[in-house]
């Protein structure tokens, strides 16, 4: 849960960036938040996992397509070789030049590339649910943060208007005291009261710049002295959302929590690492076309015609007579290569077809493998049901929570009601010299205390609430 919420939080706390004519920029939750959004280094690297599974996603959609690739190769052998284009053993150094071009594309592969892309696109939602969760948990970050300098503020706001009002006491009594109306001794506890809550105020001021400190470094801005916040006060939210049913919060915190749909993504992708795995038993069928032509820069040999110094040579015997068998001594001349395009216009051959692979016997590889994606799938369920658990007593601690802050927030403003009263009474009668100050100052400060506690019950409340409404899907407009 706690994970989640403040994206939410924005939609109550927004005001719009504004920045003040002084040096101190003025920052709303929604400022903070989007900024934080923009330059938190948890939130990058979700994106780049994003960012990641797009290109799996690539690779998926390109394992559907033909390969093309090209070759080409230039040698010198020396010795006794073939010359590629002639056929003739020849003893001597001799350059010999090939290229070629080859095509090939997947048939079958036991619909390997269709669940490999299926797959893709399941870890593409997942990354993005990721990188949601992710936006979430420094928005409720974030928004702690920001909470804690607002109570610090109006806190500090309670504590300076009371001792406006206790310097007023002060010059009230001291003109009582020239009258000789009132004792001596009631100035001392009044001036007492008023160093209290002068040191109250300094603490107050420190828990500011505290707390501003630790939501700028929060948002990783290190210019401190001119970082503040908006001085804005908030209202409770219309909604009754404590009075609902908490399993119907829960079913609908299910549908809408991202960290449930990580997981049920995760269960299915599992799902397709067993297919994936499963489509190794099939037979795999590949086609391919092969285009390849060569060239030679060796001399070529062509009959010259009978030699006429030499018109026959003896190429054998007649076995039962002795008789010689002769033949025309024909000359060969050297006539030099073709020219280089000629070569490779006359030298290029295609090959083309089928080629069919099917699986006997491999070790039990893929057996294993369809095993252990059964393993992970079975992990998978079980990391699904127990974030499901986790999920179910997070909503219920957070309805709890919403219905004890509630009823701590009515109680803290029928408490501000009753001290108001009280020290409205006790003030009547210092006023008129029935009361002394130190029981003034009793009273003032039990108004002091009321009035805290309900500042403090107030963001509390409007937080818990925010909490609840997201489980139920409520979300504020992007």
């Amino acid at each position: 849960m706690k994970k989640l919420v403040l994206i939410i939080f924005c939609f109550y706390f927004a005001q719009g960036f504004s920045q003040e004519n002084e040096a101190k920029t003025k920052w709303t939750l929604e400022a903070c938040i989007k900024y934080a959004f923009d330059n938190n280094i948890s939130i990058k690297q979700s994106q780049l996992d994003i960012e990641d599974a797009d290109i799996n996603k690539s690779d998926a959609v390109g394992n559907f397509l033909p390969s093309l690739n090209l070759n080409a190769s230039n040698s010198w052998n020396s010795g006794l070789t073939q010359n590629v284009t002639t056929g003739v053993l020849e003893n001597q150094v001799t350059r010999n030049f090939s290229a070629g071009a080859t095509v090939g594309i997947n048939i079958f592969s036991g619909l390997q590339n269709w669940r490999t892309l299926q797959r893709a696109k399941l870890s593409q939602l997942a990354s993005q649910y990721s990188l949601e969760q992710m936006e979430d948990d420094i928005a409720l970050f974030i928004a702690n943060a920001y909470l804690q300098v607002l109570v610090s503020k109006q806190t500090l706001a309670v504590l300076e208007e009371q001792n406006r009002i206790t310097q007023q006491q002060i010059e009230q009594t001291n003109a009582l005291i020239k009258a000789g109306t009132v004792p001596q001794g009631d100035i001392l506890e009044l001036q007492a009261t008023n160093a209290n809550e002068q040191q109250q105020i300094i603490v107050a001021e420190n828990d500011i710049k505290i707390s501003l400190i630790s939501l700028a470094q929060s948002l990783l801005i290190d210019d401190y002295e001119n970082f503040d916040i908006a001085d804005e006060s908030y209202d409770i939210p219309i909604t009754d959302i404590i009075n609902r049913n908490v399993n119907d919060i829960i079913e609908e915190a299910k549908q809408e929590r991202y960290e449930v749909k990580i997981a049920e993504k995760n269960v299915e992708i599992a799902q397709k690492n067993i297919e994936i795995a499963k489509s190794a038993y099939y037979p795999t069928l590949r086609g391919f076309f092969n285009y390849n032509t060569r060239e030679s820069n060796r001399d070529r040999f062509a009959s010259g015609g009978i030699d006429p110094d030499n018109p026959t040579q003896q190429i054998g015997f007649v076995e039962d007579t002795g008789a010689t068998v002769v033949a025309p001594n024909f000359l060969i001349e050297a006539i030099g290569p073709r020219d280089f395009i000629d070569q490779l216009w006359r030298n290029d051959g295609i090959s083309y077809g089928i080629q069919l692979n099917i699986p006997v016997f491999n070790g039990f590889a893929t057996r294993n493998n369809v095993k252990r994606s059964q393993i992970n799938l079975e992990r998978s369920k079980n990391q699904l049901q127990q974030t499901e658990l986790d999920l179910e007593a997070d909503v219920y601690q957070a309805y709890v929570d919403a219905q004890g802050v509630a009823k701590a927030y009515e109680a803290t403003m029928k408490s501000v009601e009753a001290q108001q009263n009280a020290y409205d009474f006790a003030k009547e009668r210092f006023d008129v010299g029935m009361s002394n100050a130190f029981d003034l100052s009793q009273s003032k400060t039990r108004l002091t205390n009321a009035q805290n506690q309900m500042i403090q019950a107030k963001y509390d409340y409007i937080f818990r609430i925010k909490v609840l409404e997201l489980f139920f899907g409520e979300r504020p407009v992007d």
